[in-house]
């Protein structure tokens, strides 16, 4: 993923509470290539993705709706 997307993935995992940090896959090349990694550096890119697309598809489970 590009910076920008990578900025959007770390604001959407601390929104909804995934774990992982986003760094770059070159340490020094913050233009290249983001990844998502766990505690241990695994790349958890795709497992993070899913989690993220599947947490803005929910419904909320509490709170009121009203239709007009």
């Amino acid at each position: 993923m590009t910076a920008a997307e990578a900025y959007e993935m770390h604001a959407a995992m601390r929104r909804f509470g995934i774990r992982g940090a986003v760094e770059p896959v070159s340490q020094g090349d913050v233009a290249g290539a983001w990844r998502v990694v766990d505690e241990a550096g695994g790349d958890i890119t795709a497992h993070a993705l899913a989690e993220v697309t599947a947490a803005r598809g929910r419904r909320p489970e509490r709170g009121f709706v009203f239709a007009r």
